[in-house]
């Protein structure tokens, strides 16, 4: 296993990690449950430790795909550009869930508005991750092109 397997194995973490994890917080929330908060408070903490791998074997990953024919350069770069928002999102939502299960463990009177501020939080780095994990399909899984649209790459003379 190389870290190329790793980045796409580690990859899949942090997508599904901020939507259960921010599941999980809503019904904490929905049931003024603590232990339930602190649950997601770890999902997305895990999560977190999750997009920095990713981010981290992503050169490695890009280093044995970008020689394979039908790959393209822009591809790449469209992904890797844009893992940098993702991760900055995550690293924000790791330190957000850390101090929120110390607020949680303290029984603080914080505790339901640092939980609402670690949602939102959870819900924007979804949103990027998954819009990065859209853009490194792009990088080999042409099928998730719509019908029509030129795969990035590809001329004109390779759809005859």
């Amino acid at each position: 296993m190389n870290q190329a397997h790793i980045h796409l194995l580690v990859t899949h973490l942090p997508v599904f990690g901020s939507i259960l994890g921010a599941l999980v917080l809503i019904h904490g929330l929905w049931t003024r449950n603590k232990q339930t908060k602190i649950a997601a408070y770890n999902i997305f903490i895990i999560s977190a430790i999750g997009a920095t791998i990713a981010y981290l074997t992503g050169e490695a990953a890009e280093e044995t795909v970008e020689n394979i024919q039908g790959v393209a350069e822009n591809t790449i770069e469209n992904h890797e550009d844009f893992a940098v928002f993702a991760l900055s999102s995550f690293i924000v939502l790791g330190i957000a869930s850390i101090t929120g299960l110390f607020i949680a463990l303290k029984k603080s009177i914080l505790s339901q508005a640092v939980a609402i501020v670690v949602l939102c939080i959870s819900l924007i780095s979804f949103g990027l991750v998954a819009r990065t994990a859209y853009l490194g399909g792009q990088i080999r899984h042409t099928e998730i092109y719509s019908q029509g649209a030129p795969v990035p790459g590809q001329t004109e003379e390779d759809d005859d």
